[in-house]
């Protein structure tokens, strides 16, 4: 059997169809390269050497490989595993060799022939014994394996009447001590001699496997405990080893930033009901609503009170937004900054939660029936982070058929119809007024890009960077506009239009395919994966409005992507402003992306089952706050000697970082030589 030969054709149907099914031992035999590189290839772990005696098999179906599976040495230390069975520290270390573990364990991804992986599996098992012991020397006693309950759920064994004992703490051996990875695995045993105690000369101590170990705490203290030994999220700090020293320090410092707003609540009881939440935000949980995060940390009976909390318990959130604030300032305010906003949409179904109905959802990138909220960010040379937000509300909300919604979703009486650009203006006037966050810069998408009234309205001594669509129209010279001649009959003309003869608009992608416009091959950033490479251009253009030119032009700003895509901004940027200005705005805009990354992908933004008005600006304050604890811990480990000065990361499918890895930075702007003509961007 070659390894270059193996067909991955389709093998489909019951599995009576494709008996019989034959296992061989591969291991030292010319079939172990193709277990090594079916293994490496298809398993979701790869392939490493495995410790210590190891056997590998191959399950195959007409000469054709399944399945592969090995075993090899156990774990040296399983709590678990070892509560289940008993032993003492001299025992195990006496015995340990008479455990076997399922190290791997692959149905090959052509195959789909149900109950075949446990069919394999004890076929194979019924043999292991005395294949070990041939070659080996020494019997098996019991037998074990890990389950990633993210990826899996253990059917195949459960089926093969292996026992489930617990799980794991989430930590790997590393030299001679453990650091944290935040993915606890199941921990299944099987009994090859079921008198393993009586040889050993044990008895079982009292544990209770349950699936999530009991997390029911009736005192901030017991949450703390908790905190201390909590399922912590893998990548709050992204390719960071962490301790169980470091694991007890970070629960030290969650419970210390949550202490900066005990104020904001109505009552002592609340604290621990907040600090649950946020620890759950920040957990490797797969579920992050209220239920889960209330059963894992503060016990059952804290259910209910956790869903009051949220929405109807007395506390300030206009204290703990200002609270928020504050803190972030003194972190990452910095005089060259950028306040960008932004919206976010979240799928919902039924038509029950505060706002949602069918609206254009930037998630799935068509109407659909969900939420959308306006949220405002803030990012410069020192980091990044959101600030504020607000629930959009459509105009049907508004309406008499929505009176009772209103009610039992505890929207404000006094709120009325807003769009989304004009709620955007008030949260920006209100950051602004705190006079702790200087910024140069007022950044946002093409929602409120295409909007020229909010443009207008934004505050003075910043300017704007604001994405626009391809089929925004611009004037590249200023037309003459005037009344047409009258012709005769009919009402004197009243309203102005552009002159005959005078340029006419064309559309910013008209402009990009121009062959005046000046593409300059640039380095935007250093990228995790190497420099950030755009091609970027810029014009001065007359934005038109109703088919007449602006007054005043502004920049327009051209980013092609090396997939060719193009993306516009207008900037009023003053005429004698370096490109290099820019090109760093530009790269200002990519963090509230990247909080919205971080927010869905790792802090539960959009777990939430809230259906009231309090309860979604609540969560989104929690958000915030969990957020804020990421970037204060990715400053702490961070190994880059620079803390301020992240690696930036690779381009996602808009073109911007996909991870910032820690800190948003404007990085040199620097540019490439093309075969045209040199082109440098000072650095910045």
């Amino acid at each position: 059997m070659a390894n270059a030969n193996v067909c991955t054709d389709p093998i489909r149907g019951p599995l009576k169809d494709w008996a019989p099914v034959r296992l061989e031992l591969v291991s030292h035999s010319e079939g172990e390269p193709v277990w090594d590189e079916l293994v490496q290839r298809y398993h979701y772990l790869g392939y490493r050497k495995l410790l210590g005696h190891r056997l590998k098999y191959l399950a195959l179906i007409q000469d054709r490989p399944v399945a592969a599976l090995s075993w090899s040495a156990p774990a040296l230390k399983l709590f678990v595993r070892d509560k289940f069975i008993g032993w003492s520290e001299a025992q195990r270390n006496e015995y340990l060799h008479r455990i076997a573990s399922n190290s791997r364990f692959l149905v090959l991804p052509w195959v789909e022939v149900p109950h075949l992986a446990s069919h394999v599996l004890s076929r194979n098992i019924r043999r292991l014994a005395q294949d070990w012991r041939e070659h080996f020397h020494h019997p098996l006693w019991l037998l074990e394996t890990f389950v990633d309950p993210r990826y899996f759920y253990a059917t195949c064994y459960r089926a093969a009447n292996w026992t489930f004992v617990g799980i794991t703490q989430g930590s790997r051996k590393q030299g001679r001590g453990y650091v944290h990875h935040g993915a606890p695995k199941e921990v299944y045993v099987y009994a090859l001699n079921p008198r393993f105690r009586a040889l050993i000369g044990c008895t079982p101590q009292p544990y209770d496997p349950v699936r999530r170990p009991p997390r029911f705490a009736q005192k901030v203290e017991a949450l703390k405990m908790i905190l201390r030994h909590g399922d912590w999220h893998p990548d709050l700090v992204p390719s960071m080893d962490l301790t169980a020293a470091d694991l007890e320090g970070l629960a030290e410092e969650l419970v210390a930033f949550h202490t900066a707003f005990h104020d904001c609540f109505g009552r002592v009881e609340h604290q621990r009901l907040g600090l649950g939440y946020l620890s759950g935000l920040l957990s490797s949980s797969g579920a992050k609503s209220v239920e889960p995060i209330a059963l894992e940390r503060l016990g059952q009976d804290s259910v209910r009170s956790l869903q009051r909390f949220l929405k109807s318990y007395g506390w300030d959130h206009e204290a703990m937004e200002a609270t928020h604030v504050s803190l972030l300032a003194a972190e990452i305010a910095s005089e060259d900054g950028m306040i960008n906003v932004d919206s976010s949409e979240f799928l919902k179904k039924g038509r029950e939660s505060v706002g949602v109905a069918r609206q254009y959802c930037g998630a799935v990138g068509k109407v659909d029936n969900c939420q959308s909220g306006v949220f405002v960010g803030y990012s410069s040379d020192r980091g990044y982070g959101l600030l504020t937000a607000q629930l959009y509300m459509p105009a049907v909300w508004f309406t008499q058929a929505y009176e009772a919604r209103r009610n039992q979703t505890l929207v404000p009486e006094d709120l009325a119809f807003q769009t989304k650009p004009q709620i955007a203006l008030g949260l920006i006037e209100t950051i602004v007024k705190t006079n702790q966050f200087p910024a140069r810069w007022i950044g946002c998408d093409a929602v409120f890009g295409a909007d020229s009234e909010f443009l207008e309205s934004l505050p003075k001594g910043m300017y704007y960077f604001a994405s626009v669509r391809s089929d925004t129209q611009v004037f590249l010279d200023q037309p003459q506009v005037g009344l047409p001649p009258y012709k005769g009959r009919g009402r004197y003309p009243t309203k102005l239009r552009i002159l005959p003869g005078e340029p006419q608009p064309q559309t910013v992608a008209d402009v990009a395919q121009s062959p005046l416009c000046d593409w300059t091959p640039t380095i935007l950033a250093e990228g995790a994966k190497g420099p950030v490479v755009a091609e970027v251009a810029r014009q001065r253009v007359y934005p038109s409005h109703e088919g007449l030119p602006k007054d005043t032009p502004v920049w327009l700003f051209l980013r092609r992507l090396p997939d060719g895509t193009i993306k516009y901004a207008f900037s009023d940027a003053p005429e004698t402003i370096p490109f290099s200005d820019l090109c760093q705005a530009s790269t200002m805009r990519w963090p509230i992306e990247q909080c919205f990354g971080d927010g869905k992908g790792q802090v539960g933004m959009d777990h939430y089952e809230h259906r009231s008005w309090p309860a979604w600006h609540r969560h989104m304050i929690y958000v915030f706050l969990a957020l804020h604890f990421l970037h204060r811990l990715r400053i702490r480990f961070k190994k880059n000697p620079n803390p301020h000065r992240a690696p930036g990361p690779p381009i996602d499918r808009d073109g911007a970082p996909s991870a910032l890895a820690g800190q948003a930075r404007c990085a040199g702007h620097r540019a490439l030589p093309h075969s045209a003509q040199l082109h440098r961007v000072s650095v910045a």
